[in-house]
């Protein structure tokens, strides 16, 4: 991941930390939402019984959350990062940028772009920062 992250981040990474007991490892925020990458293994502990944990997050902070699973691989990465779209194949291709081709379900297609581009847009930013994608595009 590229340098140190800005003041709003790290603060939502330690109230992330506090609620949930697990480890944030990068953290986007933008208008709408707060996207948490959460380590590898940690997702199912950060979700919480019923949600419980991600919701009293989402209450402490007064924004939707989104948590993308960390993962040891970019292909398995960038398909964490279009969740909950059903991902069958991600390739990723060195020619001369670095680009993860992402195939997904039909039906699914709009979920994995989201409203206005969000999902996609979140995607390459997290790939970019992780694992030196140049883009992230959908099949």
């Amino acid at each position: 991941m590229d340098g140190p992250l800005e003041d709003e981040p790290r603060r939502y990474l330690s109230v992330f930390e506090d609620v949930t007991g697990t480890t944030g490892e990068d953290c986007l925020v933008d208008d709408e939402t707060v996207v948490v990458v959460v380590a590898s293994g940690e997702l199912g502990e950060a979700i919480g019984p019923g949600g419980r944990n991600v919701t009293r997050f989402e209450e402490r902070i007064d924004k939707p959350v989104r948590l993308v699973e960390d993962a040891d691989d970019p292909e398995t990465f960038v398909a964490n990062a279009l969740a909950p779209a059903s991902v069958y194949n991600v390739t990723v291709s060195e020619n001369d940028d670095r680009v993860a081709y992402v195939e997904v379900a039909d039906e699914d297609r709009g979920v994995a772009i989201g409203s206005d581009g969000e999902t996609i847009d979140r995607a390459r930013t997290l790939a970019a920062r992780h694992y030196e994608f140049d883009d992230v595009q959908l099949l």
